[in-house]
């Protein structure tokens, strides 16, 4: 099968006949052969059963329903473990995304040898309120991440088949697929400037809440990435840094004072120094980082995964 797209929805009714016979006509046109799974993440209008008259329509459907509202993420990944494609393609349900896209984003996959391929709303049909934080949030995210994309957060993206088959998209983490491609080892990530369309139906389901929550899962991913296995790294690391800090500067205050003492300088108390409770308080929190690295380290080493590597390839003579 050439291609899967995975559209998670979430009250979404009025807008499902029109993308999905906008998604056939692109697949008929351009003689792909595709699936289409639609994920209703607890939906509390009428999508499920829309979404069931469309499947008996139309065979390429496929589709799951949850039981109760998860996330966007959730739904996605429950989508990419069903998918069967060589490419997958994910989208919105709200036809703020063109499906006359998608087969220049599966050309960008099968021809030129990219693994992600994200789009880019340049011209976006939403309010500043909205553009504005997320300008600022893509510029933090491709800074912290070195992954140079303009909209991290744009629903319409390609994967090659292994890539959303080696990552597990979890909490709100689908703000940063691109990332977590990266650190499942696939660099070739590129992106495809799209169309943005005003929204035909209904509301947004995102408030100004999502940007807060996408900077928390962004220092999330990226501590997991660098230290998930090896937690001991920054948490030590950090802990003997502060305690020498802390041990060096009571040094010089106890060593102050003895000099006080035997050139019959005025008597101070060594609590009388605000550095004496400074220094102390350093070495205890340098102590107290240092014991969460070590525990830390005691998790990830009981951790079942802890020696599970993405193998691309094995040569065995």
């Amino acid at each position: 099968m050439d291609i899967s797209v995975v559209v998670p929805l979430f009250n979404e009714e009025e807008s499902l006949p029109e993308l999905t016979a906008w998604i056939d006509r692109v697949m008929q046109s351009h003689n792909l052969s595709y699936e289409v799974w639609l994920v209703d993440d607890g939906s509390t209008d009428n999508s499920w059963p829309v979404i069931q008259r469309l499947a008996r329509e139309n065979e390429h459907l496929r589709a799951v329903k949850f039981q109760r509202n998860y996330g966007k993420s959730p739904a996605l990944n429950v989508g990419f473990r069903h998918a069967n494609g060589d490419v997958i393609i994910t989208m919105d349900a709200d036809l703020q995304d063109s499906p006359d896209e998608i087969p220049a984003l599966y050309r960008m996959i099968t021809q030129d040898g990219y693994d992600v391929v994200s789009g880019w709303k340049k011209e976006r049909k939403d309010p500043i309120g909205k553009t504005l934080p997320s300008k600022f949030f893509n510029f933090v995210t491709r800074k912290v991440s070195g992954i140079e994309l303009h909209d991290f957060n744009c629903g319409l993206k390609s994967y090659r088949r292994n890539v959303i088959k080696s990552i597990e998209v979890y909490g709100d983490m689908h703000r940063h697929m691109p990332l977590l491609a990266k650190w499942a080892g696939f660099r070739n990530i590129g992106e495809k400037v799209v169309v943005h369309r005003e929204r035909k139906y209904g509301y947004s389901k995102f408030g100004i809440s999502r940007l807060i929550t996408g900077f928390l899962d962004l220092l999330t991913l990226m501590f997991v990435g660098k230290f998930g296995k090896r937690p001991m790294h920054l948490f030590g690391t950090l802990g003997t840094v502060m305690f020498v800090i802390g041990f060096i500067t009571a040094l010089y205050i106890g060593g102050a004072k003895i000099y006080a003492l035997t050139n019959n300088m005025p008597k101070t108390l060594v609590t009388d120094n605000p550095w004496f409770f400074i220094s102390l308080t350093t070495m205890i929190m340098g102590t107290l980082l240092f014991v969460t690295g070590f525990l830390a380290e005691l998790v990830a080493r009981s951790n079942p995964d802890r020696n599970h590597y993405l193998v691309e390839t094995v040569l065995d003579a």
